[in-house]
C-alpha cells in the first residue's frame, strides 16, 4: 500500500507521503458530540414537529415545498455541491453568488465549511481505508446520531488548501460567519405574511428536511444501491439510489458521481432523471451557464472501472405462466 490515485494530486486536501500516511491520517481520530450542531438541528426539527404540527395550514405546507425545492435545486446542488465545490460550470459572479447563497439555506453549514468536510470525506473515501464516520459503515441510528449530532476529530488531520477564488472572498467568508443568522430575515419576512405557521413550515421544517435529507441520502448513497463503476482501491464505493432522484435534485446517482467527481450531470444513462443538469441546461440556452463538463471531458482515471450491466430480474408472474403452459 504505497501509491496513491493521480487523482489526488489536484484534490483540495494535501495527500500524505504514501497511501499507508493517508490513510492513518484518515483513520486515527474520535467521534465527539457537537453542541452547536446538535442543538442547532434539534431545535429546527423541535419547530418543525411540534410548531408545524399546531399550525398547520395548505398555505404553510406550500410554502415548505416550494422552499424546499428551491434550495435544494438552486442552492444544495447547482451552488454548493456543482459549482462552489466541484466548479463544474461557469457562470456569471453575480449567479453564482446567488446559488450559494440559497446553498447556506439548507442550513447544512456556510460554503467554507461545507467546502471543507465535503472534501476531506471524498478525499477519505478514495483511499484503502478510513474511519467509520467517513464512510458511513456504523449501523443506521449510529450513524444519524454521529452524522446529525457529532463531529470527526482526527488525532492528525490533513491540510486542506481551499484555492483563493473561494477562501479569499469576501462574500463567502461573510455568510460562513454568519451562515445561521441568514435564516433570520425569511423568518421575519414569514411571520410577517403568515405567522408563526409559515416560520415554522417556511424555516424549521426545511431546514430539518434539508439537513436530514442530506445524511438519510448519503447513509443509503454510500451503503445501498445499484453500481455502474468501480473505484477500485477505494474505501467506499458511492450508489445510485433511484427511488430519490426527483426529491434530491440528482444528486442521488451518488456512484455515477464517484466516477466522474467533476461531471456537472449526474443522471448518465438512460432513466436517470437528473433535474439539476435539466436546469444547468436551460440556463445555459440563456447564456447564464457555460462550460458544462460532461465524463468525456473529465482527465482519465485508470483506478476507475465499468462494471457489467445486471441482467434484469426474471418476471415471476411471466416465469409461472410460463411453466403452466409447459405443464
Amino acid at each position: 500500500m504505497h501509491a496513491l490515485p493521480d487523482s489526488l494530486n489536484s484534490h483540495r486536501v494535501r495527500a500524505q507521503p504514501d497511501a499507508a500516511a493517508a490513510v492513518r491520517a484518515v483513520s486515527e481520530g474520535h467521534v465527539v458530540w457537537e453542541p452547536v450542531r446538535s442543538l442547532w438541528f434539534t431545535a429546527m426539527a423541535a419547530g418543525a414537529v411540534v410548531g408545524g404540527a399546531l399550525t398547520f395550514s395548505w398555505g404553510a405546507l406550500l410554502v415548505f415545498v416550494l422552499g424546499t425545492a428551491t434550495v435544494l435545486l438552486l442552492g444544495h446542488s447547482l451552488g454548493m455541491h456543482r459549482k462552489l465545490i466541484h466548479d463544474s460550470f461557469d457562470c456569471p459572479k453575480w449567479l453564482e453568488y446567488l446559488l450559494v447563497y440559497c446553498g447556506v439555506q439548507v442550513g447544512l453549514a456556510g460554503p467554507l465549511g461545507l467546502v471543507r468536510s465535503h472534501d476531506l470525506r471524498d478525499y477519505a473515501q478514495r483511499l484503502p481505508d478510513c474511519h467509520d464516520y467517513l464512510a458511513h459503515r456504523q449501523p443506521f441510528l449510529v450513524d444519524a446520531w454521529w452524522q446529525l449530532h457529532c463531529e470527526l476529530r482526527l488525532a492528525d488531520p490533513p491540510p486542506i488548501a481551499i484555492e483563493a477564488r473561494i477562501a479569499d472572498d469576501r462574500v463567502y467568508r461573510f455568510l460562513q460567519r454568519s451562515w445561521m443568522a441568514q435564516h433570520l430575515p425569511w423568518a421575519l419576512l414569514f411571520f410577517a405574511i403568515g405567522g408563526w405557521g409559515w416560520v415554522f413550515w417556511g424555516v424549521c421544517a426545511r431546514v430539518t428536511a434539508g439537513v436530514f435529507g442530506h445524511w438519510l441520502v448519503g447513509y443509503f448513497a454510500h451503503n445501498h444501491g445499484g453500481m455502474h463503476h468501480e473505484v477500485r482501491g477505494a474505501a467506499v464505493q458511492g450508489r445510485n439510489v433511484r427511488f430519490a432522484s426527483l426529491l434530491t435534485m440528482g444528486e442521488s446517482w451518488h456512484n455515477n458521481h464517484h466516477a466522474f467527481p467533476g461531471s456537472a450531470r449526474l443522471g448518465l444513462y438512460p432513466g436517470e432523471w437528473d433535474p439539476g443538469w435539466w436546469t444547468l441546461r436551460a440556463l445555459e440556452r440563456i447564456g447564464w451557464a457555460s462550460r458544462l463538463r460532461e465524463p468525456a471531458d473529465l482527465p482519465r482515471r485508470p483506478e476507475l472501472q465499468r462494471l457489467p450491466e445486471p441482467e434484469p430480474a426474471p418476471c415471476a408472474f411471466c416465469q409461472g405462466l410460463r411453466a403452466r403452459v409447459l405443464s
